[in-house]
């Protein structure tokens, strides 16, 4: 039997929204070396299926990975261990999307000292339509220094 969480709690969520400009589209996926025109050329992605420029899948993904990262090191420690993310949709420039991830289990682990967490998450944009859709685990650890609630 799993010993009970003693960091983070089952049903905590999290969230957080990003804007997609064009040009955040065209410097991320040239960051990240995505060369595809369809994050670059407005021409050509105008012509595309997409009808205009998209952006490169992991941009909205890293932000989802990321949101974990910047929501827990508020009051602990956590490190990504597993994540599994489902591309359902293209994001557009110009979308405003909405990330959020929830506990959905979550058990102390002596050897790693920190709790196992899991978490399903989503990704809509402004229309409601979902995105991304995310599993993952990750461990959260207390902050050093500080003792395990």
């Amino acid at each position: 039997m799993n010993a009970p969480a003693r960091v983070v709690k089952i049903g905590e969520t999290c969230s957080s929204r990003l804007a997609l400009s064009p040009e955040s589209v065209k410097s991320f996926a040239t960051l990240v070396n995505d060369l595809n025109p369809l994050h670059h050329d407005d021409a050509y992605a105008a012509q595309s299926r997409f009808g205009g420029l998209i952006a490169s899948g992991t941009q909205p993904s890293a932000h989802f990975m990321a949101l974990l990262a910047t929501h827990f090191s508020q009051y602990a420690q956590p490190l990504g261990l597993e994540f599994d993310i489902k591309l359902k949709r293209a994001s557009h420039a110009n979308d405003v999307l909405t990330f959020e991830w929830h506990v959905v289990d979550a058990w102390w682990k002596p050897s790693l000292n920190g709790d196992l967490v899991k978490l399903v998450g989503s990704v809509e944009n402004q229309n409601g339509d979902t995105v991304i859709l995310g599993h993952a685990t990750i461990l959260v650890m207390p902050k050093p220094g500080s003792a395990p609630q």
